[in-house]
């Protein structure tokens, strides 16, 4: 009788934790950029904010559904991915309206001008949308006709994992060549270290595909390793350079 009254305890408890575990997964990933979205809605001013991140986690998750098409993984893990390019592109809708308002150039720069030079940094919302569609569009079409291959559905996996987990390596490169992290939010840093921690093990217990355990435990690494770069810049502080313009973070927050 005890064993079966515990068994009903334990049940619905086991199903809450499940549930939780399932949710912090979803919208997880996107709690870091809230604060920061909320700061460049206040200040007027995204400096501080690379958009290259939003560029990055666009393809990431964009790869990530297509890879679902031919191999299902967790619907927790599919909806993470939508709930990410909505707020990614909501960070970059904000970004681009600041940064239009506060720039001397009047000089518009758009998708259809196919200007390498001037690519992820146009002057409307629009376009960026329109470069989304495009890539979406044609990544999808390839995965059409490629989705029985299954060395093609494992590379497009492994290609989605792995962009995400190369998200911190320009700012860890930045890092290295400043000897600084000034201009780094370190509060930000942990938030992405504790959360691709969950990540990862979230992955491992519920036996994601390989790509996802492998390239979530590269993430944690890069994570660390900022971390450990922002310990060391502490201790031996450079010295200010006058008029030096700190380039934007490629992971700033």
């Amino acid at each position: 009788m005890a064993a079966e009254g515990l068994d009903w305890l334990l049940g619905p408890l086991h199903q809450l934790a499940s549930w939780g575990a399932a949710g912090a997964m979803v919208f997880g990933g996107v709690v870091p950029y809230i604060p920061q979205y909320r700061d460049i809605r206040r200040t007027q001013n995204a400096d501080g904010f690379s958009t290259h991140v939003c560029l990055v986690l666009l393809v990431a998750n964009i790869l990530r559904i297509l890879f679902w098409f031919g191999r299902h993984f967790e619907s927790p893990l599919l909806w993470q991915s939508i709930i990410m390019i909505l707020t990614m592109l909501l960070m970059l809708r904000l970004c681009t309206e600041v940064r239009v308002a506060n720039e001397l150039n009047i000089k518009r720069r758009s998708f259809a001008d196919f200007d390498p030079q001037h690519f992820w940094h146009w002057s409307s919302f629009a376009d960026y949308v329109q470069c989304v569609l495009a890539f979406t569009g044609v990544a999808g079409y390839v995965t059409y006709l490629s989705i029985d291959s299954a060395l093609f559905v494992e590379t497009l996996g492994f290609l989605a994992v792995l962009t995400e987990a190369m998200l911190g390596v320009p700012q860890l490169y930045r890092n290295h060549l400043h000897r600084s992290t000034e201009g780094m939010s370190l509060k930000m840093v942990l938030m992405w270290t504790s959360g691709d921690t969950f990540k990862t093990a979230y992955f491992l217990l519920n036996s994601a595909p390989l790509q996802f355990s492998v390239c979530g435990l590269l993430q944690v690494l890069v994570d660390l390793a900022i971390l450990g770069q922002a310990y060391a810049f502490s201790r031996h502080p450079q010295k200010p350079v006058p008029h030096a313009a700190h380039p934007a973070s490629a992971k700033a927050l």
